[in-house]
């Protein structure tokens, strides 16, 4: 809590510091402008008065009159260009501000969300090795009998699959934000590779109940490591957001959309917790965002994940998004328009 407070101290201060060089700045351009439209009436009065020493109002009227109105031409002149050259100066103080403001304000967001994240990661770390550290002190300073230690064992082996997810999504958003990682691709047995990733979780996931629909014998041409990952993370998301006892759905099946001739592949991971809030639906897939306070939020995670499955996805010619779940939760869709199947 303090050190969020602090972040909006400091907000609160380089605000009021910003907003208070502006203030002045655009109160120093209207004084210039004052001053500006004084020296021009001083200007107009000054050559009215050579005027009339110049040329008689009475002996010369025609030339006289023609000199006054270029006179008062000369001062319209002045006043537009005056006027004319502020709002152009005030357009661009104004647009300039607002640009340096977003990208402060950015950047001092970016800089609280990767605070967090090495908050999150840190603890994402610490908790499956001191698990690990602890199962293992456990076999060996105590005489367990076979089952005891198959299960400390299985839950040992569970933590490390966990700290190794955590490596690889470390490592591989690293890789995509300098544009390093070059996807194997080769042609998968899509709907068992989805299957056997699918078995693999239920044996790692207690807390929800894992069920699953895959389509048999599609075909896709991809990463197998980052569809593994990609599975990882989607459902690992789902545990973290729904309800202990719950179910996970995961489906995978073509369907043919209305504005469509060919069918498309749909990979559906669905839970049935509280949902998302359609204004966050967008930016729940930017690197380190996660959704609430990281105070307040009783889930935890590195804001990687659905980072990582958007840029997955995207790498593979597919579209992923976050969509309501009927009648409750949460559905994130993948979407490809090119996959190919097996003869039955």
């Amino acid at each position: 809590m303090k050190k969020t407070a602090s972040w909006f101290q400091s907000k609160k201060l380089i605000s009021g510091i910003y907003v208070f060089v502006l203030a002045y700045t655009v109160l120093q351009l209207l004084w210039w402008g004052v001053l500006l439209h004084q020296q021009s009436k001083q200007i107009a009065g000054y050559e009215r008065l050579e005027l009339t020493h110049r040329v008689h109002e009475l002996t010369q009227p025609a030339e006289f009159s023609y000199e006054m109105q270029r006179l008062q031409k000369e001062q319209q002149m002045r006043t537009f260009k005056y006027v004319g050259e502020g709002i152009i100066f005030l357009v661009l103080i104004l647009a300039g501000a607002a640009v340096v403001y977003r990208a402060v304000w950015k950047q001092m967001k970016l800089s609280q969300q990767q605070q967090n994240f090495m908050m999150a990661v840190t603890h994402e770390l610490k908790s499956p090795i001191a698990v690990a550290k602890l199962n293992l002190e456990t076999l060996r300073r105590h005489k367990l009998d076979e089952e005891k230690q198959a299960k400390l064992l299985d839950n040992t082996i569970r933590e490390t699959n966990r700290l190794d997810q955590l490596c690889n999504n470390i490592l591989l958003a690293s890789q995509f934000e300098h544009q390093k990682y070059q996807p194997y691709l080769e042609k998968l047995d899509f709907s068992q590779l989805i299957q056997l990733g699918v078995d693999e979780l239920k044996g790692r996931i207690a807390s929800h109940q894992l069920t699953s629909f895959i389509q048999p014998g599609i075909e896709l041409q991809a990463d197998r490591f980052m569809m593994q990952l990609l599975l990882n993370n989607l459902v690992e998301n789902a545990v973290k957001y729904a309800t202990k006892g719950t179910e996970i759905q995961v489906r995978l099946y073509t369907e043919t959309e209305e504005d469509e001739e060919e069918p498309v592949l749909k990979l559906e991971i669905c839970d049935e917790g509280e949902g998302i809030d359609p204004a966050e639906r967008k930016r729940i897939f930017e690197k380190f965002y996660r959704i609430g306070n990281e105070n307040t939020r009783k889930s935890k995670g590195s804001g990687l994940g659905l980072y990582l499955a958007k840029k997955i996805v995207e790498q593979h010619g597919g579209q992923i998004a976050a969509i309501d779940n009927e009648p409750k939760g949460t559905c994130f869709q993948i979407v490809w328009d090119e996959y190919s199947t097996q003869p039955a």
